[in-house]
């Protein structure tokens, strides 16, 4: 845990930073975007890190499905359930969902990944250690989303909290920046929101 005078932004790769996630919006660094250079191609998805044979969105839809679903020799999934709460809406069909990065890639290159080594954004883009940083959405609402972040795509009211706070902690985690217009949409959510205690584990 960080002492009270450490901040986020000072804790290493490995280091548990717990902090009330007002402290944790602070300290994370503010500085305008920079999409030069962003391909989506810079970041490689798809890895299968626990060897299975599963890409990673089919790791996140097991992950995440409330009944589990059927996986097959093929790692394809059939039955199950999820619950999107970007629409406040229940799904049973796998096919009919796509897995967001809640901080877009686009995002994360403005904030700072743009600087990192390919094996870093690779790690970004698979991500499955920390179960906010990928997320089981329609299709739809995702190809809606895109690249936009808390300043132009508020999620479902009874959501707006909770992706507030995982948008701050992936941010944290990654050791990413915010732009000033961001750092003020996300501080207007939290100010309609029940005080809350940030945990997350820095991965760089």
């Amino acid at each position: 845990m960080l002492g009270p005078t450490q901040t986020a932004h000072a804790a290493a790769p490995g280091d548990p930073v717990v902090l009330p996630v007002r402290d944790a919006l602070q300290a994370l660094p503010v500085q305008d975007e920079d999409r030069t250079g962003y391909e989506r191609t810079r970041f490689r998805t798809g890895s299968t890190p626990d060897r299975d044979g599963c890409h990673t969105c089919n790791e996140v839809l097991l992950a995440e499905a409330p009944t589990a679903p059927t996986l097959d020799p093929n790692c394809t999934l059939t039955d199950g359930s999820w619950y999107s709460p970007y629409d406040d809406t229940a799904f049973t069909t796998a096919r009919s969902l796509d897995i967001d990065h809640l901080v877009p890639l686009a995002g994360s290159w403005d904030s700072g990944a743009s600087t990192w080594a390919p094996a870093e954004r690779q790690a970004y883009a698979n991500d499955l250690d920390d179960p906010r940083a990928l997320i089981a959405v329609p299709a739809t609402s995702n190809r809606s989303k895109a690249d936009q972040d808390p300043t132009t795509c508020p999620p479902a009211k009874s959501y707006r909290c909770t992706y507030a706070t995982d948008w701050i902690a992936i941010k944290t985690r990654w050791n990413l920046t915010v732009d000033p217009a961001e750092q003020a949409a996300l501080t207007e959510v939290l100010d309609g929101c029940p005080t809350t205690v940030l945990e997350v584990t820095r991965a760089r």
